[in-house]
């Protein structure tokens, strides 16, 4: 671990301490999980504390970890990542918190802390479904208002639930039920004997 990334551990155990749910290093980044009761005293203590001074947030995504691991995991399906940068201090770092419930997931929000989360924040909410009290604007921002659902689920269907066209009699755009039926592609598969023999 170079210098500078052991520099910052020190100080997040420092300022984070107990809040701190696991700390890792990977790709010469640090990622800390913190649980969703902390995050927003976390996330004020990273961009307030002088040491540590993370000014911009760089990113602030959702993830469905349902069918991560092959479908092996067991934790809270859903979490938002957020990538900070300290300009002052030149340093970068990853938060990853995972909403308390599956069924209605919810993470504070951190735009009174960081104004630039709020189109992120809109993001995580139109495609994955988590809410983020304390945003005083969360509506839709990628897909149509008449949306239904939330699309970068994992169980969201790939042909969506329903679909749009202009009808002419009626000279109006018009939804109705997917009329796409699903299938499964099964690859190719080359089984001859002499493949490849010259």
């Amino acid at each position: 671990m170079s210098a500078k990334l052991e520099t910052l551990s020190q100080n997040l155990e420092t300022h984070l301490g107990e809040r701190i749910k696991s700390k890792k290093l990977a790709l010469g980044e640090v990622t800390i999980e913190v649980s969703q009761a902390d995050y927003l005293g976390v996330m004020q203590t990273l961009r307030d504390e002088a040491s540590l001074g993370f000014d911009e947030v760089i990113d602030l995504c959702g993830a469905d970890y349902s069918a991560y691991g092959d479908g092996k995991w067991q934790g809270l399906r859903y979490a938002v990542v957020v990538h900070l940068l300290s300009v002052t201090n030149n340093q970068r770092l990853r938060v990853r918190v995972f909403a308390d419930s599956n069924d209605f997931p919810s993470v504070p929000s951190i735009v009174g802390l960081w104004p630039a989360a709020n189109w992120f924040e809109r993001e995580a909410f139109d495609l994955y479904g988590i809410v983020f009290p304390g945003h005083n604007d969360l509506r839709r921002i990628l897909t149509d208002y008449g949306f239904i659902g939330h699309p970068f689920r994992k169980d969201f269907p790939v042909s969506g639930y329903v679909e749009m066209r202009y009808d002419p009699d009626q000279r109006r755009v018009i939804y109705q039920p997917v009329t796409i039926e699903p299938r499964e592609n099964t690859p190719r598969i080359v089984r001859e004997e002499t493949y490849g023999d010259l």
